[in-house]
């Protein structure tokens, strides 16, 4: 099974002190040569789809994670969170910030012409497990899946500039303790955990091999999910 996803194939999370929302201790990409036992483990599912996170569930995986078949279909979310419970249903969603267009205004002020942007404030769009753009907001779209039954979601994203922190910090507001936080890739330059969870507001880590040693010197308060 090919896997578009950009880190590790495994990768452990930490926690700030207090209750887990997801107690497995680890995070499987979905491909051939996962573990016979996946009772502590939530299973990334880029490409796979309905069927392929039932036959998961029923290996023991203690949760699943949607990615393109979340956006193909967003009521698969539904019917597996209520086929599975929705504790054992998550989303993966791999962000890149919105790109910003620019116009001219013609219509708003006969006396003036005035160049006005798409955003009115930076934000993050979601992406497809091949990184393609998709033109979804990250905002709305968590919205979605939590309403139709996703229990968390884990945020992949590079850190570009402090606007980054910004829109991580009214996710983190809006959506607290059910959202992971990790790098889309393993570039490293400027990602430090500290940062994101200082200025961002983050808690809740899923970092590849090599980022480990960083986060537990960066968050000394922080402990292994059980």
């Amino acid at each position: 099974m090919t896997t578009h996803a950009p880190f590790s194939p495994e990768t452990r999370c930490w926690r700030a002190a207090g209750p887990a929302p997801l107690a497995g201790s680890a995070f499987l990409w979905d491909r051939d040569d996962l573990p016979a036992d996946l009772s502590h483990a939530a299973v990334i599912l880029p490409s796979g789809g309905e069927a392929r996170a039932r036959a998961l569930a029923a290996r023991g995986a203690q949760q699943i994670l949607l990615a393109d078949a979340a956006l193909a279909d967003s009521e698969v979310v539904s019917r597996l969170a209520l086929a599975l419970g929705n504790r054992r249903l998550g989303v993966w969603l791999p962000l890149k910030p919105m790109e910003v267009s620019w116009s001219l205004d013609l219509t708003s002020n006969a006396d003036f012409r005035c160049v006005t942007p798409s955003l009115g404030e930076p934000g993050w769009e979601v992406l497809k497990s091949d990184g393609s753009r998709t033109g979804t907001d990250a905002r709305w779209w968590l919205e979605q899946m939590f309403r139709l039954g996703a229990s968390c979601a884990l945020l992949s994203v590079d850190y570009a500039d402090p606007a980054d922190h910004n829109v991580c910090r009214g996710l983190m507001d809006d959506f607290g303790d059910r959202l992971w936080l990790s790098p889309l890739s393993q570039r490293g330059g400027g990602w430090g955990a500290e940062g994101w969870r200082r200025f961002g507001g983050a808690s809740r880590f899923v970092l590849p091999p090599g980022m480990e040693i960083e986060a537990a010197e960066a968050m000394p308060e922080t402990e292994g999910a059980a």
